[in-house]
């Protein structure tokens, strides 16, 4: 089970983790936890690395006052046993201190690595973990905390955005988690962090706490794997956009991962990969409201009720589009357009090319909009190939999710009238090959219009699924 965000954000929150641990554990359950830093922190973490980078001492100072004082506030209030409470006290003074170690280091060499931003990142649940871990002791069980590395979580060394190394993960794991649930031990593990073969701290990209515990459930073949949020479930749509936006109470592992590649921020893009890889269910619930939810499961477990399952909006985004004449009918042209790209860092989130393959148009982050255009003007133009690159930095896409449109009749003749009865101009359009999803981009003040309509055409405020 992981516990994340708000589930570890004070408290009375710490408190009623314990008690679903225990509920779980008075069942006959073994349990691994993972958990996320606590609210906010890992937010704070990239913005004090960012000061330590200009050597302002002064403000790391205080970040490391209040954010020592606000975990062990938290410690106070849900943490009786005076033994538990000194040796948790002395674990988040420690820690903190190391955190100082790193940021001072920062601070006097003005200067941030990738590798050293994986270490510093890593702390937020550093601190979060031993405080859930007390908690775990103070309620009578028997829990011992663990960084993701000495849980046994191999990575690469891209820093930032690590890929397990899934077969030597995967020993460690079962190594070091496996003796501790058999003497009825409850291992808590850090989320977010890992280590490469050669013990350096990485990172599994924002929100990897999610991964962690998919990496680890799929690792020791468990039976299944909740991810408790501060929201019930998977929606229809953001309720921030949607307000009849609905819990999906049933979906596949395929429709749930275009939903999180497509902006459903619930679940990391690629924290299913395990799970599906192992058929493991995974559920997404909320202390709060335990008995609803998302079932995540196998294709043929799960009910596909209607065309479209989930509308997405991504925001900060960029269109550019590559032209030229010369590039009709030559092979290997969008080969190369990609690797300048890829070899400069650059992430293509959706890609779509004219049926005279004399242009080429593809969605980038917004941050990588400046980099994308320059080194591709640097690469292209001069060329007989190229002639234009243009670049909108206006816009948003917009994803219509659901394994139901496979092989349906009329699906995208539905949602482009729908968003066309809206008066709102279509600039982009791609399909994924699973059929799981049709994408297109609009601008960016019209995204939130397209997704209520989408979201009525298909009457999704009315799903059962």
């Amino acid at each position: 089970m992981k516990f994340g965000g708000n589930p570890v954000g004070d408290a009375d929150a710490i408190i009623r983790a314990v008690q679903i641990i225990n509920d779980h554990l008075h069942q006959g359950h073994e349990v691994v936890i993972v958990t996320s830093a606590l609210p906010r922190v890992t937010d704070e973490l990239v913005e004090i690395s960012e000061v330590a980078v200009k050597g302002d001492l002064e403000a790391i100072n205080t970040f490391l006052k209040k954010n020592l004082e606000r975990h062990m506030e938290i410690v106070r209030k849900c943490i009786h046993d005076p033994k538990i409470l000194n040796e948790v006290n002395n674990e988040l003074t420690r820690t903190s201190g190391e955190l100082s170690e790193i940021l001072r280091s920062v601070a006097h060499l003005k200067e941030l690595t990738s590798r050293s931003k994986d270490f510093l990142l890593s702390f937020g649940e550093k601190l979060s973990a031993p405080i859930v871990c007390a908690a775990v002791n103070d309620s009578g069980a028997a829990a011992e905390w663990l960084t993701g590395c000495e849980a046994g979580i191999i990575t690469d060394e891209n820093f930032g955005e690590a890929k397990p190394l899934m077969d030597v993960a995967s020993r460690k794991i079962r190594a070091k988690i496996e003796p501790m649930l058999k003497t009825r031990k409850v291992p808590i593990v850090a989320g977010y962090g890992a280590c490469s073969p050669h013990g350096i701290t990485t990172t599994l990209g924002r929100g990897g706490s999610d991964y962690t515990a998919t990496l680890i459930g799929a690792s020791l073949d468990a039976d299944e794997i909740i991810i408790w949020k501060d929201v019930e479930g998977l929606m229809t749509a953001d309720p921030k956009i949607e307000p009849n936006a609905k819990v999906i109470h049933r979906i596949s592992y395929g429709e749930a991962s275009e939903m999180a590649y497509f902006g459903a921020k619930l679940i990391h893009p690629r924290a299913l990969e395990p799970a599906a890889a192992k058929q493991i269910p995974v559920r997404v619930r909320s202390p709060i409201h335990p008995s609803t939810g998302t079932l995540i499961a196998n294709n043929h477990t799960v009910r596909n009720e209607g065309a479209v399952k989930a509308v997405s909006l991504v925001n900060n985004v960029a269109l550019i589009s590559v032209t030229g004449a010369g590039m009709a009918g030559l092979p290997g042209v969008a080969a190369r357009v990609f690797k300048i790209l890829g070899d400069a860092g650059i992430n293509i989130l959706m890609i779509s090319q004219s049926s005279s393959e004399a242009g080429i148009s593809f969605v980038t982050p917004k941050a990588k909009l400046q980099t994308a255009t320059s080194t591709l003007e640097l690469g292209l133009l001069g060329s007989e190939l190229v002639e234009n690159i243009t670049k909108e930095d206006d816009v948003c896409v917009v994803a219509a999710v659901g394994a139901g449109m496979k092989g349906t009749p009329g699906v995208a003749a539905r949602l482009f009238k729908a968003v066309s009865d809206e008066k709102i101009n279509v600039r982009m359009i791609a399909q994924g090959s699973s059929e799981l999803n049709i994408s297109f981009v609009v601008a960016e003040k019209d995204g939130q219009k397209a997704i209520r309509a989408l979201h009525k055409e298909f009457r999704l405020e009315e799903t059962h699924n």
